[in-house]
């Protein structure tokens, strides 16, 4: 499920060339094929690797109810510099399939904020954090989930530098269009689940994005900034076919934007 790639970024800080980061997307916990030992098996595969950061990317929890149980599990997780958080779909109850299929949230987003920091990491929400070695800064920028109708990227990037390496991550992929994602360098999102089935000759059968062919999985390159589509570490319905579940975990270099197989 792990998978090794490497990225370039023209603006990251030499202190950091080398730095490792984890995405953790669509882990669908609480569900009877990923209830608590799917989980810990997850958690204790991440930490094999001993990333310096460790991203969540939303769609961590299937439905509210599970939550307090489930992200309990990921205090046992370890980055040796730091761990974030962001929301998804499924956390503000709201259906992938249809637009009219929203529920009603049981939580707030306080109330995520509250479990998350009792498992200790922190959740941020359109809200940016810099990690510093030495003078130099890199930042992580959490942006709350556009398919459900939130996220605020001004809001996001108001205290980040425009000079400074940024790294943002979000759910839906579809934050791609919004005007200021060439302020990231680069971008993480989830939500696709890579299509879940890669038919021969047919392709990907359904991914709730824009451009499914471009944004189901993988690297995507738009208007000079860069973005990876993770295929998720679970599903909501246990069937892929030749589109296995994913973390994959990056190593970030200095150089000419590139994205790479590592």
């Amino acid at each position: 499920m792990i998978e090794h790639l490497s990225v370039s970024l023209p603006h990251l800080p030499q202190e950091f060339d080398g730095l490792t980061v984890a995405a953790i997307a669509d882990l669908h916990a609480g569900l009877p094929w990923r209830l608590a030992p799917a989980v810990r098996r997850t958690v204790e595969l991440v930490n094999s690797h001993r990333p310096d950061v460790i991203l969540l990317l939303g769609d961590i929890v299937h439905r509210l109810p599970h939550a307090p149980a489930y992200l309990e599990l990921l205090s046992d997780l370890r980055a040796a510099e730091c761990i974030y958080a962001t929301l998804g779909n499924h956390e503000h109850e709201y259906r992938w399939t249809s637009r009219w299929m929203r529920g009603r949230p049981l939580l707030e987003r306080r109330d995520w904020e509250r479990l998350y920091a009792a498992a200790g990491i922190p959740l941020l929400v359109d809200e940016a954090r810099a990690l510093t070695r030495g003078a130099a800064r890199l930042w992580f920028v959490g942006i709350d989930d556009c398919h459900s109708g939130h996220g605020d990227l001004p809001a996001a990037l108001q205290s980040v530098p425009a000079d400074e390496c940024c790294i943002g991550f979000t759910h839906h992929p579809d934050l791609l269009d919004h005007p200021l994602t060439p302020r990231l360098d680069l971008l993480l999102a989830g939500h696709t689940h890579g299509g879940q089935m890669r038919l021969p000759l047919l392709g990907v059968r359904h991914v709730s994005c824009r451009h499914p062919e471009e944004r189901a999985a993988g690297w995507v390159e738009h208007r000079g900034m860069l973005m990876y589509v993770t295929r998720g570490a679970g599903e909501g319905v246990p069937l892929r076919i030749r589109c296995p579940r994913q973390i994959p975990i990056f190593t970030l270099h200095r150089g000419e934007r590139q994205g790479t197989e590592a």
